[in-house]
């Protein structure tokens, strides 16, 4: 049975927001053998210099990969599945995989099947983020107040499950629960997916540029996640594809209900809808 500690041998592949700040966050606990992976040499060095990782290597090395207790992937979900399909084979038997993935049930069967007999992966979504990637933006607090959502499926070990939701704790993380795959991706297609979509959207509707000059805190506290990484979140809405449809005809649905008060003069209908959002908003607030 392995337990998380201060010796634990973390290797972390892909160095960007996440899987910095994960370093960043292990590190300042007093974590001694965190390992990272990257693409380019110089956010390892990057790394290295800031005292973000121990040893690390923009190339596959073998020996990290397999001195390596836990290895967490914060990876794009088909980079994920690719890695694990090329270099899979490389992991030694006894070691716990996880990820960082914000959809779950399209990715877990391949990231299995391409794992050798004795590696078990553990699909995580730390729900944290900025609106700025790499890992020059890296940030522990970024998990200070998060959601931390742990996928088992029924392969996976108790031991192995704790281990990830050890991880989630000392990373900060202020809830840690879990989520079969499919009801992960329903809930992320709705508090997720969709609020992009709407941002998007909203700063796609209009074109008129004194805007800026004029506008006030509402509008720019609705589209903060406007500014958006689209070769991420692109896939992540592609891959959830059918959850995300069906929360999208929710929202069309109500804006529909809205608009016919509206052009009905049903002041009435307006205000319910109004209540009924500021009662469930108001459970949303962070105590």
């Amino acid at each position: 049975m392995m337990h998380l500690h201060r010796d634990t041998r973390i290797l972390i592949v892909g160095l960007g927001l996440l899987g910095g700040s994960y370093a960043l966050a292990l590190k300042k606990k007093g974590f001694r053998c965190i390992y990272g992976f990257a693409r380019r040499q110089e956010t390892v060095d990057y790394a290295l210099e800031q005292g973000m990782i121990d040893e690390g290597s923009a190339q596959i090395d073998e020996d990290l990969i397999s001195r390596a207790e836990m290895i967490v992937f914060a990876l794009y979900p088909t980079v994920l599945v690719k890695w694990i399909r090329e270099h899979g084979h490389l992991i030694r038997p006894g070691t716990v995989v996880t990820d960082v993935t914000g959809v779950k049930a399209c990715i877990i069967d391949p990231v299995v099947r391409g794992l050798p007999e004795g590696v078990e992966f553990v699909a995580v979504h730390p729900m944290a983020g900025k609106e700025v990637g790499g890992i020059e933006n890296a940030d522990e607090t970024i998990f200070n107040g998060a959601n931390y959502i742990v996928v088992p499926t029924p392969e996976n070990t108790e031991d192995a499950l704790r281990l990830c939701e050890d991880l989630g704790a000392e990373l900060g993380f202020a809830r840690i629960s879990r989520l079969s795959p499919e009801e992960h991706d329903e809930m992320i297609a709705f508090l997720s997916q969709l609020t992009h979509c709407v941002a998007v959207s909203l700063m796609c509707a209009s074109e008129d540029e004194r805007l800026v000059q004029y506008t006030g805190d509402s509008f720019r506290d609705l589209t903060r996640i406007a500014r958006i990484n689209d070769e991420m979140w692109s896939e992540l809405f592609l891959l959830n594809k059918d959850a995300l449809l069906k929360q999208m005809d929710a929202f069309t649905a109500q804006m529909e209900k809205m608009r016919g008060y509206l052009s009905s003069d049903d002041r009435e209908g307006l205000r319910d809808m109004m209540r009924l959002s500021t009662a469930r908003r108001g459970k949303f607030d962070k105590k």
